[in-house]
């Protein structure tokens, strides 16, 4: 088991599935970081690190190759490049990556919480899944997602997810922190 005041959680704060990973972080005295950008709205804004334009640029990619990996085109790039760039700094920083969401058919992950599995997957860094609609973990081992149930087991790790958790996503957030860190005292 990990010693909970040695570890990291990097997440964005948004609503739902990181406001989730944060309050369990919290909960269980782990540290934690939120990345974010100017004019961007986070609800958990707890050690937020807001990301300069410099920053940010860091985690530049061409949209062309964000679409072609995660089979999607997106209409407001524009819009969802910053996002994309400051999730490059939560996979970059957090060593295992941890998402809440829906696994679709072609093996990527539904909307942006995708392109942190995807740069998981890039990074060769663990990356586990909680699909919502099959309540159950998953982890992208040998080239396909096969059922889990992942821990923390590394000095810091990534909590990202969609805005629509459900409860068992929660409590599947809750579960994750229990297996890792033990029971609350």
């Amino acid at each position: 088991m990990t010693e909970r005041s040695q570890v990291t959680l990097y997440s964005g704060g948004h609503k739902g599935a990181e406001t989730a990973f944060g309050r369990n972080a919290e909960s269980w005295g782990i540290r934690e970081v939120n990345y974010t950008f100017e004019g961007h709205t986070v609800e958990r804004n707890k050690n937020c690190t807001v990301l300069s334009t410099e920053e940010l640029k860091k985690g530049d990619i061409s949209m062309e190759i964000v679409s072609k990996r995660m089979g999607r085109t997106y209409a407001r790039a524009d819009k969802i490049r910053k996002v994309i760039q400051s999730i490059f700094h939560m996979v970059n920083k957090g060593y295992h990556v941890f998402a809440v969401g829906w696994i679709q058919p072609d093996d990527t992950v539904k909307g942006g919480t995708g392109w942190g599995v995807e740069l998981a997957k890039l990074f060769n860094r663990p990356v586990s899944v909680y699909d919502q609609d099959r309540k159950a973990w998953f982890s992208w081992k040998d080239n396909q997602w096969v059922a889990d149930s992942p821990v923390v087991a590394a000095d810091s790790f990534v909590g990202t997810g969609t805005r629509n958790l459900t409860e068992d996503g929660a409590r599947a957030i809750e579960d994750l922190f229990k297996r890792s860190f033990g029971t609350l005292e």
